[in-house]
């Protein structure tokens, strides 16, 4: 994994990014997942912005880019209230959104996962109870289950941290 490297999303690859997001979509549904990014989910817009903010990232091998996520250290809103469990802190913490792979490198997550760690080693992350993909991918990096939140739309989303506090 030496020749993979992470660094902030351009602008000027928004459309490769987006045919990314599409690829997962798709992925998502032939894994029985169909609801957790209905189509147009992550839309133009939300990566657009997420560029801007400096919050997208790609992940690159051989110099193509091959993944993307979220990543930001600060309050998310959207994991101010968890229920059927506990925040094991309440110290600051990162949050990963968003992460999807162009489906050509095994352990491009993982490789991402940890990246976003040693950046903060007090993470967050969430998934819809039908993405088990990401479930064990979260697992296996160390995160642990924390409960149930809630995205804006309402819809509950499973919670982990890893956090060596």
């Amino acid at each position: 994994m030496n020749d993979m490297y992470i660094r902030p999303t351009e602008l000027s690859e928004l459309d490769t990014v987006m045919k990314i997001y599409e690829r997962a979509q798709q992925f998502m549904v032939e894994s029985g997942n169909p609801t957790q990014w209905k189509k147009g989910h992550p839309s133009r817009d939300m990566i657009e912005k997420d560029i801007s903010l400096g919050r997208s990232f790609v992940c690159l091998k051989d110099e193509k880019i091959e993944c993307v996520f979220m990543y930001e250290e600060g309050e998310d809103p959207t994991y101010s209230y968890i229920e059927d469990g506990e925040w094991p802190n309440a110290f600051a913490y990162g949050v990963l959104h968003r992460i999807a792979s162009a489906g050509n490198v095994k352990g491009i997550a993982s490789f991402c996962l940890s990246w976003c760690y040693e950046k903060c080693k007090n993470l967050r992350a969430d998934t819809h109870r039908d993405n088990k993909v990401m479930q064990r991918v979260l697992q296996k990096n160390g995160f642990k289950r924390c409960g149930i939140i809630y995205i804006a739309d309402g819809s509950p989303r499973i919670a982990y941290q890893k956090t060596e506090k």
